[in-house]
């Protein structure tokens, strides 16, 4: 032990040139997604059962309310080191708030475990993105050697000591500089990224700059909601191997199947009953396991009714005889302790939910399309994005675009759109179109003053204005009761991204352009989602990083990439088998 310490020191003694930059300017960084502020209208109470030097986390009794209403209700909290946890539930259950409680430590998790929660941007800074990266690292190796000289002092032999040795050894400062290049890579930057500033990137690359500060930092508790958003297929395929190595307490809110399988080791679901209930596995193992449980209660469930039936069928024809009145009586404490017990209850079976888009149904091509398009943002042909591109899109098409970050698959949209004009070339459109975008920002035009309901009449005065009208409208997007009439701001993105589905479908469109219309959403919207592109009357032209989605409703795949828009004949399983293999030669 004192030999580790004392190479310790010796590391700390000569820090590496790099982090030496990044210790300079640590102290100007705002926490950014590290802090999280403690919402006054978030309420939760448990207690600790767990040993207080323990590496796991062990709370019982564990509530959780928002704006007085109840997320989750007298359940257990149990995370395990070693082990990565996937937390599944509807949207608007309250997953991304248990997370913000977590981080805030709004209930008792010992001092010792530190807690990472990445769920915003990292800060514009005049930090490039590997020096911020490095930055963050530098602060919390220090951290973590002032924690072991302290615990060193007060008790020598605490058994957390060696895991803290492990931290500092393998956090290294003569590596931060090659380490944070490598991940800052996987998650998509170029060697000319790295080196811009983190104020002169856009909120989607410092959101990027924010999950490799999380990854390299290496928390006790690591609490990702939704990192896969923002990224391309290709960084959720690096990041799927890389998180599925994580060998401390991850715990994750992921709307991707293939993600969760690739990743997690056991699944969190926050019930309608909201009770938090684990299962060992990942998500496929999860479906199974619960399925099988499931129709195990339902016998139950039955057998014990038949019992019951019989039971109250003998006693009320038992009549005034005085041997049958005795037997009644003891059948009658028999069903008043299975009452007492707990009868088991009857599986309740999850509401399907089904929406529709409505379209202005097909038109004869040619609808939309491309003649010798070139494109470049800054009007100069020689740096063009795009080149004498040759494409066409009819109401009849499903096609996702697929490729590599900054390819200009958004621009690709945005084209279709007329949000932007070629340079060069023209494109032409059907006099009848009508296009509808779905954005990534697209929720965050919403006003969030208004409910629903407002919102959305207000955008639609043309038609029926009364209540129920509107009611049953938001309705089928999955918006019900109360959600629909307080106030956006207080509703999840995946319930604001349903008002925009609604407004999507109100406008009857010819075309849809989906740009990441998954983020945020659960699992069972997005079956909805992939159901709706199925039976919509018009074309759809997707972008999305979620792979089970592509499957789902692309009948052709457009990769886009070194200026050009071809056609991938493979499936989108056989691509992303692809992007593994360059990942997997990107490690050696």
């Amino acid at each position: 032990m004192a030999a580790k310490d004392k190479k310790s020191k010796e590391k700390r003694a000569k820090k590496a040139k790099g982090a030496e930059k990044a210790d300079d300017v640590t102290d100007s960084i705002t926490e950014g997604v590290k802090n999280v502020q403690i919402d006054s209208n978030r309420n939760s109470t448990g207690i600790l059962t767990s040993h207080k030097d323990s590496r796991d986390i062990k709370i019982e009794k564990f509530s959780l309310s928002y704006y007085s209403q109840i997320l989750i209700n007298e359940t257990n909290i149990e995370l395990n080191f070693g082990r990565r946890y996937g937390l599944i539930g509807a949207n608007g259950c309250g997953k991304s708030t248990f997370l913000q409680c977590l981080a805030n430590r709004e209930v008792p998790i010992p001092e010792h475990m530190d807690i990472h929660l990445l769920n915003g941007e990292y800060p514009p800074t005049d930090l490039t993105a590997v020096e911020a990266v490095i930055a963050d690292a530098q602060k919390e190796l220090d951290r973590l050697e002032k924690v072991m000289e302290d615990m060193m002092a007060e008790d020598p032999d605490n058994p957390l000591l060696e895991d803290l040795f492990e931290r500092i050894e393998g956090m290294d400062a003569s590596t931060f500089e090659a380490r944070a290049g490598v991940i800052l890579h996987g998650l998509g930057f170029n060697s000319d990224f790295m080196k811009k500033k983190t104020k002169d990137l856009s909120g989607g690359w410092r959101m990027r700059v924010a999950l490799a500060k999380a990854l390299f930092i290496k928390p006790t508790l690591l609490l990702l909601d939704e990192p896969t958003n923002h990224l391309d297929l290709g960084a959720v395929v690096w990041l799927e191997d890389y998180l599925s190595r994580y060998d401390r307490i991850l715990l994750i809110i992921s709307h991707s199947q293939d993600f969760m399988n690739a990743v997690c080791t056991n699944i969190i679901d926050l019930t309608p009953k909201k009770e938090l209930v684990y299962y060992g596995g990942n998500y496929d193992i999860y479906i199974k396991t619960k399925g099988e449980l499931e129709v195990n209660q339902m016998k139950a469930y039955e057998k014990q009714q038949t019992e019951i039936e019989h039971m109250k069928k003998f006693i009320s024809s038992c009549g005034t005889y005085s041997n049958l009145v005795r037997q009644a009586k003891s059948r009658q404490k028999i069903l008043d302790k299975m009452e007492a017990d707990g009868l088991v209850e009857k599986v309740q079976s999850t509401k399907e939910f089904k929406f529709n888009f409505n379209g202005s149904g097909p038109l004869p091509p040619p609808v939309l399309s491309f003649t010798d398009v070139s494109f470049s943002y800054d009007g100069n042909l020689k740096n063009s994005l795009y080149r004498h591109l040759e494409l066409a899109v009819d109401t009849e098409s499903r096609v996702a675009l697929v490729g590599p970050n900054g390819a200009g698959k958004s621009t690709l949209l945005k084209l279709m759109m007329g949000e932007i004009h070629p340079t060069d070339g023209g494109i032409t459109r059907h006099t009848k179109l009508k296009l509808c975008k779905y954005s990534q920002h697209s929720t965050e035009q919403l006003d969030t003053e208004k409910s629903a309901i407002e919102y959305l009449k207000g955008k639609f005065p043309e038609l029926p204005q009364d209540l129920p009208f509107w009611r049953s409208t938001v309705g089928r997007f999955g918006l019900s009761g109360n959600s629909q009439l307080c106030p956006i701001g207080q509703l999840s993105d995946g319930q604001r991204s349903r008002i925009v589905f609604c407004e999507l479908s109100l406008n009857n469109p010819t075309i849809l352009l989906l740009d990441e219309p998954t983020n945020a959403l659960d699992i069972e919207t997005i079956d909805s989602l992939a159901d709706a592109i199925n039976n919509f009357n018009g074309g759809v032209v997707l972008v999305s990083h979620d792979f089970r989605l592509i499957s789902q409703v692309a009948e052709e795949i457009w990769l886009c990439e070194d200026g050009n828009v071809t056609t991938w004949e493979g499936s989108i399983t056989e691509y992303k088998n692809l992007l593994k293999k360059q990942v997997l030669s990107d490690k050696k």
